[in-house]
């Protein structure tokens, strides 16, 4: 009896066919030899696999990825589902995961009145701890997020403020309006630092801090404008240290990146990267057939939250932060050089590397109209984009493939946020409502109405406990797990 069972679990084994896997990273680095693995190896056993070729002290949670789809089976039941030969080899990438959980949100907490004009910008501090919006109401309004109450009403503008951007050690908050003005405030105590700073002629299109990993405390910003210049100022000085001029007609979207560079998105259709100790113009990215309309950085999350994560652990020093800030950035980068993405008015993104190349890695096609808005997980594996023909797209951030794509607005997408955990997308419309997505089911996960117009701007605050949106409706939505 006890020989037919050995003999009966020989067979079973010969019965489980082993595939040849090769496992690798995101960026297409193998990780050890190709091995062979039984076909009733799924996710779980996978795991613990790259876990142990990478001799990980605490276990860390992956995601596996054959061809862009992730795997969520057994090893078999997928090549029997996608007729896959068992004879090649299968090359299987595997995806760190965050740690942590963001849980979806899924109620308004707070409807908050108080500007009398439209709320066009919505901005959490890197902290997670404060809020800040502005507005057509020419006022900047801060919130306490624990009483979810004003704070402070910020005064000092002349016209609509058009975008507001924290200092990534939250030290300062600076708003840029329609005449063109910035002014910076001490958002422990809402008083402007100084006179507004002056010297843009036509209205302000965008705010960026220089990382705190290069610099701390932070000092210096840039801004864009509409009149096709973009400055970089020194907020203790309160100066402008160097004008970017070179562009042939308006800047709409700037961003700091990780590597001291800073890059310009035009309606003169290029992209231009300069350095930023004499304001030189390093190279130009050229491409698209129409106005270049948002950027976005692979590295964008972190640079935006410095030291701060989930934890919400706070710092005694600017040296602290800044060490704390450089390992988050040298960690999130990895090996590969930053990445950017840009959106444009001819319907197509362009993947980039920049320090690597002025030619694009990918072209980027799919939306049918406009693309507005784009922006990089947190992790930097996905893209997603927002456009006027009422979808959103996510595409691979490495290889900017496409991989889906988000239908259920009835109006243009004008802006997107991510979940601090990358799991999670939210976007807001013209439709009045937000919707958050899942990554993984690529569906729908949660609806939410409740703005009686049109939603101008969205945020997730970087602790990933709250969403703000605000639109034309004037008031301040908060909205909770």
């Amino acid at each position: 009896m006890a020989e037919t069972m050995e003999v009966e679990a020989a067979a079973e084994r010969e019965a489980i066919n082993s595939v040849i896997c090769q496992l690798a990273d995101p960026d297409g680095n193998q990780l050890g030899a190709a091995l062979y693995l039984p076909e009733n190896a799924g996710p779980k056993e996978l795991n613990q696999v790259v876990n142990k070729l990478l001799s990980n002290e605490e276990r860390l949670p992956y995601a596996f990825y054959i061809s862009d789809e992730e795997l969520v089976v057994q090893l078999g039941s997928y090549l029997e589902k996608n007729k896959v030969s068992v004879e090649k080899v299968l090359t299987i990438v595997y995806q760190p995961q965050a740690v942590f959980r963001i849980r979806p949100v899924t109620r308004c907490s707070a409807t908050i009145a108080g500007h009398t004009e439209a709320v066009l910008s919505v901005a959490f501090s890197p902290d997670g701890r404060q809020l800040a919006s502005g507005s057509g109401d020419t006022t900047v309004r801060l919130w306490d997020l624990n009483t979810q109450t004003p704070l402070f009403t910020l005064q000092g503008h002349r016209n609509w403020v058009l975008s507001v951007a924290w200092s990534p050690d939250g030290k300062h908050l600076v708003s840029g309006s329609k005449a063109g003005e910035l002014i910076c405030w001490d958002p422990q105590t809402g008083k402007p630092l100084g006179n507004p700073l002056t010297g843009h002629k036509k209205w302000i299109t965008g705010i960026s801090w220089e990382p705190v990993h290069l610099s701390a405390p932070c000092r210096r910003f840039v801004s864009s404008s509409k009149d096709g210049d973009a400055r970089i100022w020194d907020v203790t000085t309160r100066k402008c240290l160097i004008c970017l001029s070179g562009h042939t007609l308006a800047i709409t979207c700037v961003k700091w990146g990780g590597d001291g560079v800073i890059y310009t998105g035009s309606q003169d259709c290029t992209i231009k990267v300069w350095e930023t100790s004499q304001g030189k113009l390093i190279r130009e990215l050229k491409g698209h057939g129409h106005w270049v309309n948002s950027l976005a950085l692979s590295t964008e999350y972190v640079l935006r939250s410095g030291a701060f994560d989930h934890t919400g652990k706070q710092y005694s020093s600017p040296e602290e932060m800044k060490k704390v800030a450089l390992e988050r950035y040298n960690k999130m980068r990895g090996n590969a050089p930053e990445r950017l993405v840009s959106g444009s008015d001819d319907f197509t993104m362009f993947l980039w590397e920049p320090a690597v190349s002025k030619h694009p890695k990918t072209r980027m096609t799919g939306h049918q109209q406009l693309v507005n808005h784009v922006y990089f997980s947190p992790d930097g594996q996905w893209i997603a984009s927002a456009s006027f023909d009422k979808s959103v797209k996510l595409w691979n951030g490495t290889t900017g493939k496409f991989v889906a794509a988000f239908r259920g607005h009835v109006g243009p997408v004008y802006q997107i946020s991510w979940s601090a955990d990358s799991r999670l997308l939210l976007s807001g419309s013209k439709d009045s409502t937000l919707k958050v997505w899942d990554i993984r089911t690529k569906k729908l996960k949660q609806d939410l109405p409740g703005h009686a117009d049109e939603v101008f701007a969205v945020d997730w605050s970087p602790d990933g406990e709250k969403v703000a949106s605000g639109g034309k409706d004037r008031v301040l939505k908060l909205w909770m797990g």
